[in-house]
């Protein structure tokens, strides 16, 4: 009925509870951020149900769960579980009082909810309820007295007394005694609330009568049922011995360190005795103490000496009250009082539990809850008062949330790319003295976040690549690196549309996605294009991707794919160019000069000339650089009126490529006859000049007979190689234009300029001179390859 009608009275406790929270939440202020005292009675089973923390603290069980809620107990030992799913707080263990709390009531024990988003800590209390589980026992089975019969009546006589682990109504109340014709006992109490019997004589007792009694003495609790123990106690009745022993101080009061060493001399009690002999000789013992003093102390019987025989804790122990008998040798005994007062030392280093930690944390985060802990120290005062720290040059900060709790939190935005780990060593020391610390390592690692473009090793790439290439050539590689980690370093490539939309760029260079490798994709040719400019863009692979880009320029380099062509003399005319040459010219005179232009550049485009063949050698000189056509020494009568010229025009290319020109020179007398027969012409009139030789033989013959029409003769001959000369086809002028190959592109070759001219003999005074035209310049015909 007892525990029904407490029961009974924590609901009141709980309904009113509700009632002042109900008027608390009316009043504005926040929901669950108060500290509650929460009840239970020992010895409940596992999952024993507590309390509705979700509608303690105001919330849903949703949002309790979404804000991660937890329950951490102070220490190692986790005494409560939290049901997400209910918001009920349960029983995680069977709760022993005793074992919890010993003697102390109320028994007490903190505990802590945790919530995160936002970060919140509400320091809650559980008391556990004594239940009346433990009987009153004693440390003996019987006690044995020894009372003089002189003793008068109403002599207090101290007994032994019992131990009973429960508190409250539930520890021992009361003692009795049985029978009592002589006796009646007295229940005391001491300062530390524990109860003592003390037999009261009653009735003179008479030796002789009766020399001795056996009573039962019985301890009593107050719980529901009673609990009770019992012992028996043996008196002796003896002679007269009128002394008791008394001792020096009825109270002892020591302070000991508890780092004090086994064999310390506590303290040295000391009683005396009136009586003479053996009624007079004290012995000294431990009177009814328990048995954690026996382990702890000892006692010499003869000196009075007290020793420790064990360390102290204070931690565990804070006091020991030790009672000393002193009993003569007629069994008086007198009853002194020893307090031991331990005193704590810093002996005991800081300790820090970790209840959560968070890791990797995302860089460029701001204040990120890191780690929770908590810290406690068993020693107390100074000894137990604690600091945390951290080192100095990290990014981190410690601030206190709770009673001996800590968070540990990011201080700003965190740069994966310059540290990506960090040993946090979290230092907690006390101000005792000396100082003993505790260090707790944590390792933090920063998780990447796409924050750093793709980066080329240069802003622009220049490429080379020979003409004539094979297609799929690898032409160079581009590489771009990125400062992330996982998929937001991973660099893919591409190629933007070009800027000049007259580059076909998608049919030119292709591009490995993954390595950046080049590739021309077709054949290129220098003389069509010599240059060309594209952009390369690197892209990671993370949300949001980031890119950046570079310049490509891609030269096209020569190679000697083009042989020389001759623009003058022409090859594929009609009929060929004769150059006449007087017989009176000097050495050195310009007979012509062969212009001829090469497709390449460079080098390849340097050409030369040189005089291959000739019908007379000796007689005509080709310059190199050129390719003018000089003669070599004078002319002279005897040599042959025709000449073929070969001449050689090569490059400097590699291989040499060349290309060969056949001149006609005709040696004449001079040039004012009136005409000049070609060697064609000459052929042609082979046939009717023998008629006519014979005519003139003939005439010669009979020159006295035929004199007037000999000369006649003559006359007609002249007039008809004139007409035949003037029937002769001179150097014929090629209609159109040159194919558009044939332009020197680069502007490097013989001609220095891109023109394509007219040319011809003069038709009139049969001298060796040309006459350039205007140049044509048709469109289309000239590529403009973008140099000057």
């Amino acid at each position: 009925m007892a525990e029904n009608a407490m029961e009974a009275g924590g609901e009141r406790f709980l309904r009113q509870r509700q009632v002042l929270f109900l008027f608390v939440f009316l009043g504005g202020s926040l929901a669950g951020s108060q500290s509650r005292r929460y009840s239970v009675a020992e010895e409940k089973e596992r999952g024993f149900f507590i309390s509705n923390l979700a509608k303690d603290l105001g919330l849903s069980v949703g949002k309790l769960a979404a804000r991660g809620a937890q329950v951490v107990s102070k220490g190692n030992r986790q005494y409560f579980q939290l049901n997400h799913q209910t918001g009920d707080l349960l029983l995680h263990e069977k709760l022993d009082r005793e074992e919890l709390c010993g003697s102390a009531e109320p028994c007490i024990l903190q505990f802590q909810i945790f919530l995160q988003n936002p970060l919140q800590f509400i320091t809650n209390e559980l008391q556990v309820i004594d239940v009346n589980d433990h009987s009153p026992a004693f440390s003996e089975n019987e006690m044995q007295l020894k009372i003089p019969e002189n003793t008068p009546p109403g002599t207090i006589i101290p007994l032994g007394n019992a131990e009973d682990l429960d508190v409250g109504r539930n520890s021992l109340q009361n003692y009795t005694i049985t029978p009592n014709s002589h006796f009646h006992v007295l229940t005391r109490s001491r300062r530390d609330g524990r109860k003592y019997p003390e037999l009261v004589l009653d009735k003179a007792l008479d030796r002789e009568e009766q020399p001795e009694l056996r009573l039962m003495l019985t301890a009593l609790d107050g719980g529901t049922p009673r609990r009770s123990g019992t012992v028996q106690v043996h008196i002796l009745v003896l002679d007269i011995n009128d002394n008791t022993p008394e001792f020096t101080q009825s109270l002892y009061e020591v302070q000991v360190l508890e780092n004090s060493p086994v064999n310390s001399l506590i303290v040295t009690v000391s009683a005396s005795d009136l009586d003479t002999g053996n009624l007079g000789t004290i012995s000294y013992a431990l009177f009814h103490v328990s048995e954690e003093i026996r382990k702890t102390f000892q006692l010499n019987p003869i000196t009075g000496d007290i020793r420790l025989i064990k360390y102290l804790n204070f931690e565990a122990i804070h006091t020991y009250e030790v009672d000393i008998e002193a009993k003569d040798g007629g069994g008086l005994s007198g009853k002194s009082t020893v307090i031991v007062q331990v005193v704590d030392v810093n002996d005991n280093p800081p300790e820090l539990i970790l209840s959560s930690i968070t890791s990797p944390i995302p860089e460029n985060s701001p204040e990120t809850v890191v780690a929770v802990f908590s810290v406690s120290d068993l020693d107390s005062g100074d000894n137990g008062k604690m600091v945390c720290s951290i080192e100095n040059d990290l990014p981190f900060i410690l601030k206190p949330s709770a009673e001996n709790f800590y968070t540990l939190l990011s201080e700003g935005e965190l740069d994966r790319e310059i540290r990506a780990e960090y040993n946090i060593t979290i230092t907690v020391t006390d101000m005792g003295i000396p100082r003993l610390k505790t260090e707790h390592n944590i390792t933090v690692l920063v998780s990447d976040v796409n924050d750093n473009a793709p980066a080329f090793t240069q802003n622009s790439y220049t490429l080379s690549v020979r003409e004539n290439n094979s297609p799929a050539l690898h032409i160079g590689s581009v590489r771009a690196t990125d400062r992330d980690a996982g998929a937001n370093a991973q660099v893919t490539y591409s190629l933007l549309p070009p800027l000049d939309a007259h580059v076909p760029l998608a049919s030119l260079v292709s591009i490995n996605p993954d390595n950046g490798h080049l590739f021309a994709l077709r054949s290129l040719d220098y003389e069509a294009l010599r240059a060309f400019e594209f952009r390369v863009v690197a892209a990671d692979r993370g949300s949001p991707a980031l890119s950046s880009q570079a310049l490509v320029r891609v030269l096209v380099v020569d190679d000697n794919d083009n042989a020389p062509f001759v623009l003058y003399p022409l090859q594929n005319a009609s009929a060929p160019c004769t150059e006449l040459v007087p017989r009176a010219a000097e050495a050195g005179y310009v007979v012509t000069k062969v212009v001829a232009v090469d497709g390449d550049s460079g080098q390849n485009a340097w050409l030369s000339y040189q005089l291959l063949k000739a019908t007379e050698p000796g007689l005509f000189g080709v310059w190199a650089h050129n390719g003018e056509v000089r003669t070599a020494r004078l002319l002279s009568e005897r040599d042959a009126a025709k000449h073929r010229l070969v001449v050689l025009v090569k490059d400097n290319g590699e291989p040499l490529l060349s290309a060969s020109v056949t001149l006609h020179v005709l040696l004449v007398d001079g040039f004012s006859q009136p005409y000049l027969p070609a060697p064609e012409a000459e052929a042609a009139d082979a046939v009717p000049a023998a008629p006519l030789t014979v005519y003139l033989v003939v005439a010669l013959a009979s020159v006295s007979s035929l004199f007037v029409f000999s000369v006649l003769v003559f006359v007609a001959v002249r007039l008809c190689r004139r007409g035949g000369a003037a029937s002769v086809s001179r150097c014929s002028v090629p209609e159109g234009h040159f194919p558009g190959h044939l332009v020197d592109v680069s502007g490097t070759g013989t001609l220095s300029q891109s023109y394509q001219y007219e040319v011809c003999l003069t038709g009139g005074s049969r001298l060796n001179e040309f006459n350039f035209l205007k140049p044509i310049l048709p469109s289309g015909l000239v590529q403009d390859t973008g140099q000057d």
